[in-house]
């Protein structure tokens, strides 16, 4: 009797254990299918937004930039996770409080097609064509800042005299009459355009490794009605390039735009080299040639 007692409280004790395990089992299954093993998608990212609006030009701040998490389905995809991504950037487009930051704001590509440029009220937009040694090896973008440097060959600038006795005038050959000039400073790039590459006949290849391949690059600039003049005058005249800026010349510790100051520079000819770059002066050599057999 004691015996079927002992087998009873076994077989009891037995079916406990099995109900236990099998509790067990259910509770780990069904917590790998509802965590998926610790990869669930996360429905919500952080996401960058613009604190406030944001200048075309403008070099991306702290104070400029807010941070929340944002619905996976509402999420760009190329936006930013980290504030910290888009610190020193350059916004390529003016970009509105509230939105959210994408790559897209700060591309550095030059387009090869058809471009949207927003002319802002009051100025005019022209477009200046530039290689690689007068654009800057071609790295101008939307929303640079630049100069304008033109020079003049002896042509334009002849040394004549005037005969008195018949009011003849003649050229003087041999002066250089050559000039150079920062005309023009802190003009706003709105938009770039890269037309196709020329042929590959005559690059040369340079110490860095850089191909001079003849690439030209299309700058559009805001200017005003009389920068529009001088621009055109340089154009048809004279030889043309562009200088680049840095973006921090036109914005305050707030990033509000500020005009930048004037060179003030003077000009450069050959006369100005020798007085104030203290530039030699080739001096004559006299020498006496041995007379032919």
């Amino acid at each position: 009797m004691h015996l079927k007692r002992s087998n009873r409280l076994v077989l009891l004790i037995g079916v406990f254990l099995a109900i236990v395990a099998f509790v067990g089992i259910v509770v780990v299954f069904q917590g790998d299918r509802g965590g998926g093993g610790g990869t669930q998608t996360p429905s919500q990212l952080p996401t960058v937004f613009a604190a406030r609006a944001i200048a075309l030009g403008t070099p991306i701040t702290a104070d400029m930039l807010t941070s929340k998490n944002l619905a996976v389905t509402q999420r760009d995809a190329q936006a930013f996770p980290d504030a910290s991504l888009l610190l020193g950037k350059i916004a390529r487009q003016d970009i509105a409080a509230g939105k959210q930051l994408t790559a897209r704001d700060f591309d550095t590509g030059a387009s090869t097609g058809l471009i949207n440029v927003t002319v802002p009220p009051g100025q005019r937009a022209i477009a200046i064509q530039v290689d690689q040694v007068s654009g800057v090896g071609t790295v101008i973008r939307q929303g640079d800042y630049v100069d304008l440097l033109v020079g003049f060959g002896t042509d334009k600038f002849p040394v004549v005299t005037l005969n008195p006795s018949d009011d003849t005038i003649n050229v003087v050959s041999g002066i250089n009459a050559t000039s150079v000039k920062l005309l023009l400073q802190g003009m706003q790039v709105i938009g770039t355009l890269l037309p196709p590459r020329e042929t590959t006949e005559g690059q040369t290849q340079g110490e860095q490794g850089v191909t001079l391949t003849g690439q030209q690059e299309i700058v559009i600039l805001s200017v005003t009605p009389q920068q529009a003049e001088v621009i055109k005058f340089a154009q048809m005249d004279g030889t043309v390039s562009l200088v680049l800026r840095s973006p921090n010349d036109f914005r305050d510790e707030q990033g509000n735009v500020i005009p930048g100051e004037a060179a003030g520079t003077t000009g450069v000819t050959l006369r100005v080299l020798v007085d104030e770059y203290d530039v030699l002066i080739p001096q004559l050599v006299e020498a006496i040639l041995p007379e032919r057999q």
